[in-house]
């Protein structure tokens, strides 16, 4: 018995060695190589927001930090990414008759903003409209574009207007944003003490959703908010663009309890790497007042001229050149992917950066750079089965699911 003792734990730790023994120029390599057979899909980018009355072009190559930007094609096929959920981003407005109306003529906008500039770059992306289309337009050697929309506030009080985005190529929506709205409430707003959760209306767009075939997106939703969605829902939700709160402490993440329920009505959480939500940044008064008056003085970005956008990005940039952020890392990224596989498993986790509406850290600040993560996941021994999964697997399957279950009430 103690030979055998002797023989198995030598070759247990040569086993775990296996990934620390390679050179990093080895793991990229092998990076390199994963990215090229599976599929890798970010599920959250607000990209849009360049795109919207802008000269922005996705064929150029920009650069993060000159101008900002964290995507566009060429930095897309650098990262080894293939495919991308658009975010047609509202902020809450007022719920009003008119409100509701420039909410919708904004939203709408902002998608043929993404259709102009996908369709003049037909060579090298396409929109994506089901799970599998994916697949088929990285065979083209194009980049594959999905479109959802942040903020159910698109919707009003009408939901008809569920079915008109269906139609328009919108395949999630995020039920809110960071106040409450008629479908639900949010989990930063300022009343979140009195979580009220989904409303009727909010069960009415659960319902409708399930029945055309469109994911439901509980991130920035309330604890009660998505505990009422995953309840109600017939078939899988998701969480865009999220964290998990054991590691963050903050309103927007998920706890571990939460994560367990997902995982159990086989939803998935997709991993943002929004600064504030990896890690808690070292307090920084000064930058903070400074970042707090600049939103307060460009607050309507989507009305904004391209003047004033340039503008907002020029005084955004010297603030972060006299204060820089103290920026979260791709190490603390998969500390969070560890910590969610452990306590809701491998399946149902994958990533949504929040690129270009917040997100980036310290070796992935852009597009360019996602493969970063890959090389540490396999660093930590991650089997490129698992790799796959977290990478596009977890989500498609949700996708598929939410597609087949809206196919069957169609019988």
């Amino acid at each position: 018995m103690r030979n055998n003792i002797i023989i198995i734990i030598p070759v247990l730790f040569i086993f775990m060695g296996c990934a620390s023994m390679k050179t990093i120029t080895e793991l990229h390599k092998e990076a390199d190589n994963l990215h090229n057979e599976i599929l890798s899909v970010d599920t959250h980018t607000d990209t849009p927001m360049r795109l919207y009355k802008s000269d922005f072009n996705l064929r150029d190559r920009h650069n993060s930090k000159e101008d900002g930007s964290r995507y566009d094609l060429p930095r897309m096929k650098e990262g080894g990414l293939d495919a991308a959920f658009f975010a047609a981003f509202i902020g809450q407005g007022a719920t009003t008759d008119s409100g509701y109306a420039v909410a919708r003529e904004t939203v709408n906008g902002i998608i043929d903003s993404i259709y102009a500039n996908v369709q003049a770059n037909n060579d090298l992306a396409e929109i994506a409209l089901t799970a599998d289309d994916a697949y088929s337009i990285k065979s083209e050697g194009k980049k594959a574009i999905y479109i959802g929309v942040e903020n159910g506030y698109a919707i009003g009080k009408n939901i008809s207007e569920i079915n008109k985005y269906y139609e328009k190529g919108v395949r999630y929506i995020t039920l809110c944003h960071t106040k409450n709205n008629d479908l639900c409430d949010s989990s930063t707003d300022p009343d979140s003490a009195n979580d009220k959760g989904l409303s009727d209306l909010g069960k009415e767009a659960v319902i409708e959703m399930n029945k055309l075939g469109m994911m439901i997106d509980i991130s920035h939703a309330s604890d009660k908010s998505f505990y009422d969605v995953l309840e109600l829902s017939r078939a899988p939700i998701i969480a865009s663009h999220s964290c998990a709160k054991a590691l963050c402490n903050h309103a927007r993440n998920l706890d571990d309890e939460m994560l367990k329920k997902l995982a159990e009505k086989d939803g998935v959480i997709q991993l943002c790497i929004f600064n504030e939500y990896i890690r808690t940044p070292k307090p920084n008064p000064e930058r903070d007042s400074l970042i707090n008056a600049l939103e307060e003085k460009y607050d309507d970005y989507y009305n904004l001229t391209q003047e004033q956008k340039d503008s907002y990005r020029k005084e955004k940039k010297e603030i972060n050149k006299l204060y820089p952020p103290d920026l979260a890392t791709v190490v603390d990224v998969v500390n969070h992917i560890d910590h969610i596989v452990k306590i809701a498993g491998i399946d149902y986790v994958g990533i949504g950066t929040d690129f270009d509406g917040g997100g980036g850290v310290d070796g992935c600040y852009d597009v360019s750079e996602m493969k970063n993560i890959t090389v540490e996941l396999l660093k930590r021994g991650y089997s490129e089965k698992d790799i796959e999964k977290i990478w596009g697997g977890n989500f498609l399957r949700v996708f598929r699911d939410v597609e087949e279950y809206a196919a069957a009430m169609k019988k």
